[in-house]
């Protein structure tokens, strides 16, 4: 049986990690901020996390992320945070930092890859009543949630099985009813490495609900802290069960950075 952090173990690794000169805060978007919903340019963060996310962003020596598989345009669209946020897309391979986007390299051959891509999930798409395809800068995802348990089976499997065959040396990643493929190999435990670099920060807070964030967490430090959220299998510290949960936490989160940086100043 699952056993979800208590109160005290969350307060404890908290104060832990507040302490320190520069702290990143990153997060992915997805059923951790914002509840799952069945289109994702409807998602939006729970209000209560929300707040806690604008005020930390306000905070001296403390930064804010967010960290997800989504393409850069779908995450700003998503998030409604102020311009100083920072983001780091498609699994690692796209960035909004203060000086602007980065540029995403695609070869001609990158471009050849993609278009075969986009045509094959299309066909496989038009196929199965209910998915659909999302398209990213380098790769699609073919979206499976609106389909019956057993179709959606049979149509990940012959995915799988045909970009394998027809377009091999791709990325492929699984998340909660959804695969995607990708031209460049990267993950969120690039976009931590990268962004901990850019923000110079000597911890780092990182939630997430899905398997793909088990990558960002395996690339935490003794200093830093992962939290999982939900009841799959985690290396992370601490757990939780839902997104109430970890907008309740980045309350605690907020609170006591802000003790620690309004004690700096004063």
């Amino acid at each position: 049986m699952v056993q979800y952090s208590s109160e005290t173990e969350i307060a404890a690794a908290i104060d832990a990690l507040v302490a320190v000169p520069t702290l990143l805060i990153a997060l992915d978007f997805d059923g951790t901020l914002a509840p799952e919903v069945d289109d994702p340019l409807d998602a939006r963060a729970l209000p209560e996390a929300q707040e806690q996310l604008v005020r930390m962003l306000e905070l001296a020596d403390t930064r804010v992320a967010l960290i997800s598989g989504r393409a850069l345009d779908s995450l700003e669209h998503v998030a409604h945070l102020p311009s100083h946020v920072l983001f780091g897309g498609s699994h690692g391979l796209e960035y909004r930092l203060d000086e602007g986007d980065s540029v995403l390299p695609m070869s001609a051959e990158n471009t050849a890859a993609l278009e075969r891509l986009d045509a094959l999930l299309h066909e496989l798409a038009d196929s199965a009543e209910g998915s659909w395809v999302e398209l990213k800068p380098a790769g699609r995802a073919l979206h499976l949630r609106m389909m019956t348990l057993e179709d959606a089976e049979r149509l990940h499997a012959e995915a799988v099985a045909r970009v394998a065959a027809e377009i091999p040396g791709l990325t492929t990643r699984f998340g909660k009813n959804i695969v995607e493929f990708a031209i460049h190999d990267s993950h969120k435990g690039d976009a931590i490495d990268r962004l901990r670099e850019y923000v110079g920060a000597d911890a780092i807070f990182f939630a997430g609900d899905d398997t793909t964030d088990e990558d960002a967490i395996a690339v935490l430090g003794e200093n830093d802290l992962g939290v999982r959220v939900g009841d799959a299998p985690s290396a992370a510290r601490l757990r939780v069960a839902g997104t109430r949960e970890i907008a309740a936490l980045l309350m605690v989160l907020a609170d006591r950075r802000a003790a620690v940086v309004s004690a700096r100043t004063n």
